[in-house]
Formats: C-alpha cells, sequence, structure tokens
C-alpha cells in the first residue's frame, strides 16, 4: 500500500471514530451535547484536530445522518421479503416505521432536525439516504409492473408511500396522538387503511 492510500484509509478511519461517537452522543445525551469539542474530548484528539475534518457541528451532524441512513438500509436488507411485491411494500413500511419506533432520535435527526441540512449546499446533491429510497421505489415499481397498486410512476408513488408513513411517525414521535392510549392501534389502523387505498381496484 502506497503513502496516499495508507493516509487515505486513515483518514476515513478518523472519519468514522468522529462519526461513531457523535451518532452515540446525539443519542444518548441528545443535540446540545454535540459539539467539535465534546466529541474530541470523547476520542481523546484536540478540538483542532477534528477541525481538519469537518468545519463545524452542522456538517458534522450531516454525516452522522448519513451513518443513520445507512442503518435504515441495512434494516430494509434484512427483510426476509416476501414474493408478492405488495407484501414487499408493506413490508417496507412497516420497517421503516419499527426502525422510527427504535431509534427515535437518529429519526429525529434524518427528517426533521434542520440542523444537518445547513451543510448541504445544494439541495440537489443531498444523497444521504438514497439507497434506502431506491429501495423503496423499485419495490413501488414492481408493484406498478404488476398491476397491484393505483400509483402509475414509481417516484410519486415511493414518496406518497414515505410521506404517509412519515406522517403517522411524526405524529407518534412528537406526541400528537389522542388519545394517547389508543397510539398503537390508531397507527396500525391508518397503516391499513393506506394499504387498502394503494391497491389497485383492477387488481382481481
Amino acid at each position: 500500500m502506497g503513502i496516499s492510500e495508507r493516509k487515505e484509509r486513515e483518514r476515513t478511519e478518523m472519519r468514522k471514530r468522529i462519526v461513531d461517537a457523535a451518532v452515540q452522543t446525539f443519542k444518548e445525551e441528545g443535540y446540545e451535547k454535540v459539539s467539535i469539542r465534546n466529541i474530541a474530548d470523547k476520542i481523546e484528539y484536540s478540538p483542532a484536530t477534528l477541525y481538519l475534518y469537518y468545519k463545524d457541528k452542522d456538517e458534522l451532524l450531516l454525516d452522522a445522518q448519513r451513518d443513520a441512513f445507512d442503518q435504515l438500509a441495512a434494516a430494509f436488507r434484512s427483510i426476509n421479503f416476501a414474493p408478492d411485491p405488495f407484501a414487499r411494500l408493506t413490508q417496507i413500511m412497516e420497517s421503516y416505521m419499527a426502525f422510527a419506533k427504535a431509534e427515535p432520535e437518529l429519526y429525529d435527526l434524518m427528517f426533521i432536525m434542520k440542523a444537518p441540512m445547513n451543510a448541504v449546499e445544494n439541495p440537489e446533491g443531498w444523497d444521504n439516504g438514497d439507497d434506502a429510497f431506491e429501495m423503496l421505489k423499485q419495490c413501488v415499481d414492481d408493484c406498478i409492473a404488476h398491476d397491484c397498486i393505483r400509483f402509475t410512476d414509481a417516484v410519486v408513488g415511493a414518496i406518497s408511500v414515505w410521506g404517509f408513513a412519515h406522517g403517522l411517525v411524526s405524529l407518534d414521535l412528537k406526541c400528537r396522538f389522542k388519545p394517547t392510549h389508543l397510539r398503537t392501534e390508531m397507527i396500525k389502523e391508518s397503516m391499513d387503511a393506506a394499504t387498502a387505498a394503494y391497491l389497485a381496484q383492477i387488481k382481481k
């Protein structure tokens, strides 16, 4: 391995250490505790060293957000998918909501917090989550190909499915369901109703 390759590997490993520490801090201690200085203390480096990798907190959170999206994509890939494409779509939606329930802090970082998006210079170039979204879009595309869904455009269908699930998750995480003791039942009934609405009437 040459010097340039070794330096690049060391740089990648260092960034991973920083991001891992940031994600752990965010989950355990909250947004306010994620700072260049605090993360430097955790991995026993000087803040000046971390500034060689990240110019500010928002840029660091953007990388932490990418790591969280990678976890969601991994959750999708771990699904034991059913043969029927519409059943697979339901499985993805259920996995998405289960991830949010298991990792509410990460979900907030991925979909709700503005801070990491401050580091995105061009929204068109923001690619965090592309892997997970592509799996959802492919599943919707398969549903369209098998005439089992109302949508005719895979991107529109994927955004619609995602948007519905995101709405339910956000209401849940931000404690907006009333009465709260019916929250679980309401989410399930809403998901079932959405699933029925997505089914194409032409399906026999």
